[in-house]
């Protein structure tokens, strides 16, 4: 059973920028999408991005332009570069591997 973990979290400020890591028990490259989503209180789950087996990206309107997605097959690991960070970007943010899902990492945006 796939295992993925998320880190890197935290409370920032408005306009600051924190870097989510998601490790998966998997190569990357044995997985057709990682993706990332997030679900803020009271809110829908909502796409942020993911990432394809050839590298081709795409990112929800909310985050596009802020957020960046990559991939390091070697270390079986997808980061989320977030920049000009919002309040309203505070949520759980979930890494999906193929079919399975992380616990999630808590960002949260406050001054």
């Amino acid at each position: 059973q796939v295992q993925v973990v998320e880190s890197g979290g935290g409370l920032v400020q408005p306009g600051g920028s924190l870097r989510l890591s998601c490790v998966a028990s998997v190569s990357i490259l044995s997985i057709s999408v990682v993706a990332w989503y997030r679900r803020a209180p009271g809110k829908q789950r909502e796409f942020v991005a993911d990432i394809g087996r050839n590298g081709s990206t795409r990112y929800g309107n909310s985050v596009v332009g802020r957020f960046t997605i990559s991939r390091d097959s070697a270390e079986k690991l997808v980061s989320l570069q977030m920049n000009h960070l919002k309040p309203e970007d505070t949520a759980v943010y979930y890494c999906v591997v193929g079919p399975t899902w992380g616990q999630g990492t808590q960002v949260t945006v406050s001054s």
